[in-house]
Formats: C-alpha cells, sequence, structure tokens
C-alpha cells in the first residue's frame, strides 16, 4: 500500500514543491506537481518560502537499486562520469577557454540551458550538468551544502579534463550554488554571470507577511564535503512509485520538443523530488552563513568581471502586510549588492523577460558570458579561441 503524507510547502525561483515524505517503512507516492507550480510574474514567493524538511533517519530492509535514469539527449560532450562510485551527468560541447560553467535554478535540469548552450560554444566551451539526483546523476552526499556540490562538480570537471579558469553562470538558486563554488575554490574562477539570483537577505512574502529565509537557520554544523554514493536515496526510490506524466507549465514549453520530452520523464522519478528537496533543506544554513561573510567582507569575489541579471519588474501582489513597492524597492536594492560582490561587478535589467531569462531573453545571456569572457580573457591575457593557451587555476579537489 502506497502511503505518504506532505511537510510544509516549499517554493524556489518559480515553482512550488508539495514535498512529499514518508513513514519509517512506507515508500513515497507522488502528486501532480506541476499543478502547484506558479509563475514567477505573480511575484510571490522569489525563492524558497518555508523549509521544514526532515530528512529521513534509518531507512532498512530495502534492497539498494538505482532509478531508471532518464534518457538525456547526446551531445559531442555529453557523458556520464564516475567521479568516485557516483555517476554525475555532465555536457560540455565547444572550444575555448575560459570554460563556462552552467549552474540551473532549484529543481531544473540541465536542459533549461538548450536555448543558451549552443550559441555559447560557438565561442568557448560550455559545460551543463545534473546535479545529484537529477535526472541521470547518481544522488550524492548529504546534506546539500554548497561546499558538497561544488566538490562534485569540481570533481567531474577534472575528471573530464575540463581544466580551469571557469566563467561561473547561476541562476536563481544556481546563482547562490556559483558562489559557493567560487568560495571553495576561488583561484578556479574567471569571472561570473548571476540571472535573477536568490539573494541572501531578500524578503520572501507568504501568509501576507515578510520573511527572511535565513532566518529559519537552525546552527546546524557544516560537515565535511566527501563524494559518496547516497545508498539512503537510492533504497527509498527504489520502492516509491513515479509521479503521473504532465505538460510542462510556462516557460519550459519554450524548450525544444526532445527537451520537453527528457524533462517530463526525469521529473517523475523519485529521486528528483527526493534531491530537489535535500537542496531545499540545507539552503538557509548557507545563506545565514553568506550574510554573516558579507558583513565582513563585501566584495567577496574581489575583482573578477561579474554580471548581474534581473528582471525588471517583480510584480508583487499589492494588499499585503508590506506594500508591493517596498518589496521592489528592496529587490531592486538587493540585485545591486549582488552586483557589488565584486568591485568589477554591474547591474543590468533584463527588459524582455521575467524570472527565467534564459528561457525568455536568452541572446542577453549570451552577450552577458561574452562579456564577461572578454573581460577575464583580457585579464588574463589569453587566446580568444583554443583551450590550450589557458591560463590554469590551481585546482583543489579535497
Amino acid at each position: 500500500m502506497r502511503a505518504w503524507c506532505t511537510v510544509r510547502l516549499i517554493t524556489w525561483g518559480d515553482r512550488i514543491i508539495t514535498a512529499p515524505w514518508q513513514s519509517h517503512d512506507s515508500p513515497i507516492t507522488f502528486g501532480d506537481h506541476n499543478s502547484v507550480r506558479t509563475n514567477m510574474k505573480q511575484g510571490r514567493c522569489p525563492s524558497l518560502c518555508s523549509v521544514a524538511i526532515s530528512l529521513m533517519a534509518a531507512i532498512s530492509g530495502l534492497t539498494v537499486a538505482a532509478q531508471p535514469p532518464a534518457s538525456i539527449p547526446s551531445g559531442s560532450g555529453t557523458k556520464l562520469v564516475d567521479i568516485g562510485g557516483q555517476r554525475f551527468f555532465l555536457d560540455c560541447r565547444g572550444v575555448g577557454s575560459p570554460a563556462v560553467l552552467l549552474e540551473a535554478g532549484a529543481g531544473d535540469l540541465s536542459l533549461v540551458w538548450s536555448l543558451v548552450q549552443d550559441r555559447a560554444a560557438s565561442f568557448t566551451r560550455v559545460c551543463s550538468y545534473d546535479r545529484g539526483g537529477y535526472a541521470s546523476s547518481d544522488p550524492g552526499n548529504r546534506p546539500r551544502s554548497y561546499e558538497q556540490l561544488a566538490l562534485e562538480l569540481r570533481t567531474a570537471l577534472d575528471r573530464s579534463t575540463v581544466r580551469p579558469p571557469y566563467v561561473l553562470v547561476g541562476q536563481s538558486y544556481g546563482g547562490l550554488v556559483v558562489r559557493g563554488f567560487a568560495k571553495r575554490y576561488p583561484r578556479d574562477v574567471a569571472g561570473m554571470v548571476l540571472v535573477d539570483a536568490v539573494h541572501e537577505d531578500e524578503s520572501i512574502v507568504y501568509g501576507g507577511r515578510p520573511h527572511r529565509l535565513r532566518d529559519q537557520a537552525r546552527g546546524r554544523v557544516f560537515p565535511a564535503p566527501r563524494i559518496s554514493l547516497d545508498t539512503e536515496f537510492l533504497r527509498l526510490a527504489r520502492d516509491s512509485s513515479l509521479a503521473p506524466d504532465a505538460a510542462l507549465p510556462a516557460p519550459l514549453d519554450r524548450l525544444p520538443a526532445e527537451a520537453q520530452r527528457v524533462w517530463r520523464a526525469a521529473q517523475r522519478q523519485p529521486l528528483y523530488r527526493m534531491a530537489w528537496a535535500a537542496e531545499m533543506d540545507w539552503s538557509p544554513e548557507e545563506l545565514a552563513r553568506f550574510h554573516e561573510e558579507r558583513v565582513i567582507r563585501r566584495a567577496s569575489l574581489g575583482d573578477i568581471p561579474l554580471v548581474v541579471l534581473a528582471r525588471t519588474n517583480g510584480d508583487y501582489d499589492r494588499g499585503m502586510s508590506i506594500s508591493a513597492d517596498s518589496l521592489e524597492r528592496e529587490r531592486r536594492r538587493l540585485a545591486g549588492d549582488l552586483a557589488a560582490l565584486s568591485t568589477s561587478g554591474r547591474l543590468a535589467f533584463a527588459k524582455a523577460s521575467g524570472h527565467n531569462i534564459h528561457i525568455e531573453d536568452p541572446g542577453l545571456i549570451v552577450t552577458s558570458i561574452q562579456s564577461v569572457l572578454q573581460q577575464a580573457r583580457a585579464r588574463a591575457g589569453t587566446r580568444t579561441t583554443g583551450g590550450e593557451g589557458a591560463v590554469r587555476g590551481r585546482s583543489r579537489l579535497d
């Protein structure tokens, strides 16, 4: 008998997650998760609204077996990389240095970059990937701290001979993840593009009043990251049911037909939802730490080339306990503060897009990547094409 209960409602970016969890020995079933997706243009909850997920403790008596991976379209550099007993999906195209790394938002697959990656690969090497537990990537060690995510990605890049330096591009939650990567591997990062990224001090409106996500941090200790397959998640996923098939909501319906087909298959998998929820569980701790560190050092990225893209209008609802105008002023102020992460940072507003700029105005992302690349190359004195002339930063995989 399939049993499930719902812990609190979570949202990130333009998605709402109804986080399904099970009792000690009951597998998971999922409802129609697309039915609870909201559109970012409504201006509600531009990041995580509420996190109250208790990750399972001891799960026993189940046979370890991975879920069938979703079939990802093959590109010239598409492969599953073994990073130490954990398979990691990495898709690299084009040639040139610095290589560009595309980091998707919460719950988004690498395919979300379909309208950007090939265009950017015409002038440098560009890699997208699926974080642990998404699509074909195996689930990785928990908690899903930004250091843990960075270690897994950096190990996959090293084993695929994608050498630093890198230009990091992060959208929404992915903006936080690339900042975490830059913190762990500062010498590997030559530049950054933040795409309507979440700010650690952002006011999130739910229940008619503002909340700061970092205030939900519980002061949990950050363990050292390590490469390890999450067999507990695999056990749970094996005996859990698939979510119903459902069409993708806007603006994902703008992606190529094959990308949509693969996405629909991937989002039915139990591991996809579990991995997403695990990322959300740890995020308040990360944002609280980001806030504390910024008090000490506002320009934490130094002087690297940085472009921050933000939607022009937050479109917040009116009639709440905090005014839409106040929320909009704060949103714009914090977008400017993201640009201040680097003394070379600049802010630009996307006039033809909402939150999903990489889907609604991919050309703006491509030109922003070009701009950062040109600055990074000028600073490093590298050639504009061909990876062999790249200046390589020191890698640290420990």
